[in-house]
């Protein structure tokens, strides 16, 4: 022992020292996940501007949705992939097979075609999918 300066450590001491502790980056990482859960939502319609009309009254829609965008110029977006009013039919029924359970939910822009919001609601329905509804924003 006349080796040996200091307090006493011993190489046990200073290994256990030297492990990593991983609870500061676990932390890091569910701080990252929440914020990310909140921010998810307001990524839906960031392809396409849309301008939503407003209503005193509305429900929140609590099912598997199907998301349609119909933007001023009549552009459609089923998903987030653009589409024509010819593929809507089929683009609808292969959704369905993936969610029997859903629901379209219609954004339209309030400078779009009322023609055009009829057109896709008809085409939805045509496709086999009665449960849809149009989004809008509380005033």
């Amino acid at each position: 022992m006349a080796g040996k300066i200091g307090s006493g450590s011993t190489d046990d001491e200073i290994s256990a020292i030297s492990e990593i502790n991983v609870t500061p980056f676990v932390d890091v990482v569910l701080v990252l996940l929440v914020i990310f859960m909140v921010t998810a939502p307001m990524l839906v319609r960031e392809q396409m501007s849309v301008n939503l009309p407003k209503a005193e009254s509305g429900e929140k829609s609590v099912s598997e949705q199907i998301t349609i965008v119909i933007d001023k110029s009549g552009s459609i977006m089923i998903q987030k992939k653009p589409i024509t009013f010819e593929q809507i039919e089929g683009e609808i029924k292969a959704l369905m097979q993936a969610s029997p359970n859903a629901q379209a939910v219609i954004s339209a822009d309030q400078e779009a075609k009322h023609g055009d919001v009829v057109k896709v609601m008809d085409l939805v329905k045509k496709a086999g999918l009665t449960r849809f509804a149009i989004q809008i924003e509380r005033q």
